[in-house]
Parts: C-alpha cells; structure tokens; sequence
C-alpha cells in the first residue's frame, strides 16, 4: 500500500511499501482518517534514532490515529464495520509480567507504531487488535480523535501527580504536550495551572483554555510569579513538559514543601539532580512512559464536552503533502502546536 516511509534520517517519501499484516479473530481492520504529526516522528526524521531506537530500515510513520473500522474478527462482540475509532498505539505481550501488573506500558515487549523495527500507521489502513481500539463519542470528529494518544500522555501524568482538589500546578512547556497536561489537570481536578514557556503565542492559545496563568520566562521570572500567586508557599505539583535540562533541573524551586514533580518531557542528555533541594521539601518524584489505562477517561471527557482539544490543532495537510507536513513541523512556527495529516476524508 501507499505510505508515507522515512527511508533514513533525513529521507521522506510517499511510496508503496509491503506490510504483512493478516486480521486475527480478535482484530478489526480500520481505513486511517487522521494522523497527527508527534514529536517523536519529526526527532525520528531528523536524528534517525531517539535513544536506543534507531531507524536501521525504512518504518512507516506515523502513531496519533482516528478512522473507521472496515472489517472485524470472528472474535470481536463490542466493536462493528462502520464505528469511527481512535486506536492506542502499543500493544504489548498480554502474557507479560508488566501486562499482568497492569503496567503494561512498561512491558519489554510493546510493539508501539512508529518506533523502530514497527511500522506506523501514514498509510490507507492497519490491522489492530480490538482490545486498544475505541470508538468515538458521536460529537467527537476524526481530528479530535487522533488527540487522545498525545491527551493521555497528560491523563497518565496527572494520574501519577495523585491531584487533591483545589491543588495549584506548573507546567513548564506549552507544546502540544504541555497544553494538553495542563487540560488534564484541570479536569483531574487543579483549580489553577501556571504554564510556562519562551513562546508567546503557545502561551496565548492555552491562557484562552481555562484557569491557566501564562508566563513568558524570556520576560518574567517563573519562580517569582509562582511564589506571588501561591502566597510564597510554591505550587503544589509541577509537570515538567519541555525537556528542557535547564527547566528540568529547576523544578524543586518551584514546587511546596511535600509537593510533586512529574517528569514528563525528555531532556536531550541528563540533568543535575539537586538531591538536598528536593530532600528538604521531601518532594516526590514521578515519572511517565506513554500511558496505560487512560484512553477511555479521555474520551468521556472530550465527548462531554469538559476538554476541548480543537483549539490546539492549528495545521491540517493532506496526505499528499505529507513530506510537507514533515518539513513544516520540523521548524514550527511559534503560532502552531499540532499538524495533522488527513489521510482519507468521511
């Protein structure tokens, strides 16, 4: 089939391309409406590797995904030909230990779209089994849709903060992720987050999405304006989205005696961990890889209508422009936060 391929670090193209893919009893088949381009996809394009993953052959793109289920397996009761879907994009060894758990986003074994040697999903359709496949709320469109693999992300995250009512939150970095954590938040229950970043546009898209204080740390001193709106006492979480060594080195002045700090973006090399700053405020320490179990709480809260994610999405191609898209948000204007890709239209 067509697919839009990263050949090696630096080389997109839209070619056909053989995936050995056969419908088990517990698969659906689902046509791709929407994609959303990830950072991960554009790291993926530019460095040819993230860590230990690192593109050896040519790997279909592509992990943020909405469509409509096509065919299902003999097996499958709950899912039906013709429901519209958001699918999750790990599926691990449902024998794991880590499964077994119940942190199955931990297993070993996860075969995650888009991460090398698995193929993405940038392409017509994909098989997938039916058990990390959901539908869609009726007032939910394919473009929201394809939000809730970043939106859980900021669910799980906010799982792990442990939020009480009324707590105060920072978020450092207002990219898609930092946004969309700060959503989650305030429905997990904030009552106020104070976001950061250097770009101010970002910052404007999320002061407009609720009780969130922007701060232009380029002109304002972060820890400064926490403390004034805290009383001098500090947030009671911080959620450290910008992978930023110097902002993530830096949260334990920020946060209030006993408060949390969850580690959610990933700095480019380690960070100073300052043991006696975090020791005296006995801070506690999270940390997030992906998600598990969060997918369904994030489409009752987009289908009520209690988390709206079509502000963020700011640029939409088609996919004959995919390598466009690529290029594009390789060098992302301060006015963009999410690009997607419409692979097919309905």
């Amino acid at each position: 089939m067509e697919a839009l391929v990263l050949e090696k670090q630096h080389e997109l193209r839209i070619r056909d391309i053989a995936l050995d893919e056969q419908l088990g009893p517990h698969d659906v088949r689902i046509d791709l409406r929407t994609v959303g381009v990830c950072g991960s996809d554009v790291h993926y394009y530019e460095n040819g590797r993230i860590g230990g993953f690192i593109v050896r052959a040519p790997m279909v793109l592509g992990h943020e995904a909405s469509g409509v289920i096509t065919e299902v397996g003999s097996a499958v009761t709950d899912l039906k030909i013709g429901d519209r879907v958001c699918m999750e994009p790990g599926i691990p060894d449902p024998n794991s230990r880590a499964t077994r758990l119940g942190i199955y986003n931990l297993d070993p074994a996860v075969r995650f779209w888009a991460t090398p040697p698995v193929h993405g999903v940038l392409r017509p359709s994909v098989i997938h089994p039916a058990a990390f496949t959901f539908r869609l709320p009726e007032n939910v469109t394919f473009s929201e849709g394809a939000m809730v693999e970043p939106l859980a992300v900021g669910m799980h995250a906010a799982n792990k903060a442990q939020i009480r009512p009324g707590d105060v939150a920072v978020v450092i970095g207002a990219g898609t992720i930092g946004i969309l954590n700060a959503l989650a938040a305030l429905a997990g229950g904030c009552s106020q987050i104070i976001i950061s970043d250097v770009q101010q546009p970002k910052l404007d898209i999320a002061a407009r999405l609720g009780p969130i204080v922007p701060v232009n740390v380029a002109k304002e001193n972060l820890v400064d304006v926490v403390m004034k709106l805290t009383g001098g006492w500090g947030a009671d979480i911080v959620f450290e989205c910008s992978g930023n060594e110097k902002a993530a080195a830096s949260v334990f002045d920020l946060i209030c005696p006993a408060g949390r700090v969850v580690y959610v973006g990933l700095p480019g090399q380690p960070i100073p961990y300052d043991v006696v700053a975090a020791s005296v405020k006995e801070a506690r320490i999270e940390h997030v890889f992906r998600y598990a179990h969060v997918y369904p709480r994030a489409l009752a809260l987009m289908g009520s209508g209690k988390l709206d994610v079509k502000p963020l999405i700011t640029d939409t191609f088609r996919f004959g422009q995919s390598v466009e898209a690529f290029d594009y948000a390789l060098h992302m204007p301060p006015t963009s936060v999410k690009v997607q890709i419409t692979v097919a239209e309905g």
